[in-house]
């Protein structure tokens, strides 16, 4: 028997919420990569019957929908006996991140099937990082090691990450995989009818407190011949064109872009750069660093992993003065600028192609 494996989204995300926030064709790409090795393949998604206009992405997934339009929270613990008969007939679950992976716990235990539980960062860590109340804290760390005990195979982002689930929750080291986040070599690349535009400065990102956008606009503030484009959206936006316009910063904001665009955007960028107080592995840096355009990142858990100070991209400190003078060191030197470059496109290769992580997916599911 080929194998069935099922995908539990994480808790309140849809397709229509990947689209929306621009990760559709960005999300869908390891499935579209690994339905032909598949039996079956299905999505349980907390959206509602509009999910399955958009299933057609990925030819022959079957989508299971929040139809039922029952809260998140209450849809999380439901979704196992709502949808029974479909996850009855899988052979292995997989959970997308350690928020809502209870739900491919449950389901594991109510059809007796193995489960992989995957997650791109440390949930209870980032609800630390947020300060949230210690009942929170405690409750996302407890829900953490349920999944990670519960699961025959967990798949993490960083082998910092790995070393931590280690040594947190006693995991038996056999059963922990690194399969870094992956980028499509292909789609970013670097595009020879693109030249770079000088002092062009590009920063792709949900804008909220936890990627420090308002440090970047800070930074530029007075450099001369600096443009700075922000694609994304988020809670801050408002707050941050009114600090650039207040600043007299030379800023562009895009909004949420589609997948397919980034490779452009970055390719017209003289440096990209990732301001984050944390990160978990950080998919945007690996596509800039793919597309042969200079990054800059501040040396924070899940930037500092990736990155090589001057070798496959810039690492500096979180504040505006820090970032100020990374900006300026690698958009006035050419050789660091060659030289990063093309480090990163070599690491990159060897590390986050989607083939890659295709054949470390494939070993994984086998192997349970």
């Amino acid at each position: 028997m080929g194998m069935r494996l099922v995908v539990f989204f994480s808790r309140g995300m849809s397709l229509d919420g990947w689209r929306r926030a621009g990760m559709l064709d960005r999300e869908l790409l390891l499935y579209r990569a690994l339905r032909p090795h598949l039996e079956e393949l299905a999505f349980v998604t907390y959206g509602d019957s509009d999910e399955f206009r958009l299933a057609s992405a990925v030819p022959g997934v079957e989508v299971l929908p929040n139809r039922w339009r029952l809260p998140s929270n209450l849809y999380s613990v439901m979704a196992p006996f709502l949808h029974r008969r479909a996850l009855g007939r899988a052979t292995i679950f997989k959970t997308n991140q350690l928020n809502g992976a209870w739900c491919g716990v449950i389901a594991k235990r109510l059809f007796h099937k193995k489960l992989v539980v995957r997650c791109g960062y440390l949930w209870a860590d980032f609800v630390a990082r947020l300060h949230a109340g210690s009942w929170r804290q405690s409750a996302a760390l407890r829900l953490e090691r349920l999944a990670f005990r519960s699961a025959d195979a967990v798949i993490v982002a960083t082998e910092a990450d790995r070393d931590t689930i280690l040594a947190r929750d006693q995991i038996d080291p056999t059963r922990v995989h690194v399969i870094p986040n992956y980028v499509d070599t292909g789609m970013f690349r670097p595009l020879p009818d693109i030249r770079p535009e000088p002092g062009r400065v590009t920063f792709v990102g949900r804008l909220d407190e936890q990627k420090n956008v308002g440090a970047l606009v800070e930074a530029v503030e007075g450099i001369r011949d600096v443009t700075l484009v922000i694609v994304g959206d988020g809670p801050l936006r408002a707050q941050l064109q009114d600090a650039a316009a207040r600043r007299q910063v030379n800023a562009t904001f895009l909004g949420t872009r589609p997948h397919g665009e980034l490779p452009r955007l970055l390719n017209q960028s003289a440096a990209f750069v990732l301001p984050s107080h944390y990160e978990g592995n950080p998919k945007v840096l690996v596509e800039a660093m793919s597309c042969g355009v200079p990054v800059i990142g501040t040396r924070v858990p899940g930037i500092q992993e990736v990155l090589d100070h001057r070798e496959t991209g810039y690492l500096c400190g979180t504040s505006p003065g820090e970032i100020r003078s990374a900006i300026q060191e690698v958009c006035g030197d050419a050789a660091l600028r060659a030289r990063m470059t093309a480090g990163a496109m070599a690491y990159v290769r060897a590390r986050c192609s989607l083939e890659a992580a295709v054949a470390h997916e494939l070993a994984v599911l086998r192997s349970v």
